[in-house]
């Protein structure tokens, strides 16, 4: 009896032995695929890249309003002052060496002053409007036009005066010249972080752009969506990759 309890005890091992066997087998093979995995994953290295240029806007727009107040009954003469106001502006742009086909006479508008009282038995004022658009390849005329507007209110016109918008009307030119730098500059920064650790960079394996930033020179005012500055001629603009590239 003791001999056969001796035996069964020792083909109980054999199995569990060969249990344990596979167990560590198959640890080993998930180690090894992890590994790889993982060596997988690091062959990859992410990049941005950004390049800027320095340029001029070539374009430039300037709204400037006549507008006249009147009571109701007093409409119509406003109405009349507004228009005659109108033809001096574009006679003003004509002097200044506007041509007439850049410059664009809006509808006249008539719009109820609600800030002029709260009281609800108070006579209604109005406010009538015309703006005058003018567009110009010359944006340092209109600088120079839009610092200076006594030339109009020495006349008696009343004015509504915006800031002047200076574009760029060949800015995706830009778009792609600067994409060129800014994939050199991701590619020049991949190859600086994987020098030291003995590696190279290899193929390009995807790459997108960011929005464009059209800023005032020398800016860093800059968004996610984009920007695109107005206000001023001189500008900076700059074009940002993001490349990923294969490590060898």
């Amino acid at each position: 009896m003791n001999t056969f309890f001796a035996r069964f005890k020792e083909n109980q091992f054999v199995p569990l032995g060969l249990i344990l066997g596979v167990a560590f087998l198959v640890v080993g093979i998930i180690a090894a695929w992890t590994a790889v995995s993982i060596k997988n994953a690091s062959d990859t290295l992410t990049v941005t890249g950004s390049a800027t240029t320095n340029v001029s806007a070539d374009t430039a727009k300037w709204t400037v309003t006549a507008n006249r107040t009147a009571y109701e009954a007093g409409i119509p003469v406003a109405t009349e002052q507004v228009l005659a106001d109108t033809k001096k502006i574009v006679a003003f742009f004509k002097s200044a060496g506007i041509p007439a086909d850049s410059v664009v006479v809006g509808a006249v508008h008539t719009d109820q002053d609600y800030s002029y009282s709260s009281d609800s038995s108070a006579p209604k004022r109005y406010v009538v409007r015309q703006d005058v658009t003018v567009s110009s390849n010359d944006p340092a005329l209109i600088q120079k036009l839009s610092q200076d507007t006594s030339p109009l209110t020495g006349q008696g016109i009343v004015l509504t005066v915006l800031d002047p918008q200076y574009l760029l009307s060949d800015l995706p030119k830009y778009r792609v010249s600067l994409a060129g730098d800014a994939m050199k500059d991701a590619k020049a920064r991949a190859e600086q972080l994987v020098k030291d650790a003995g590696q190279s960079v290899g193929r390009l394996k995807s790459a997108s752009t960011a929005a464009v930033q059209v800023m005032a020179a020398n800016s860093l005012d800059v968004s996610d969506y984009g920007t695109y500055d107005t206000s001023t001629i001189d500008k900076t603009v700059m074009v940002s990759v993001r490349a990923t590239f294969s490590v060898n």
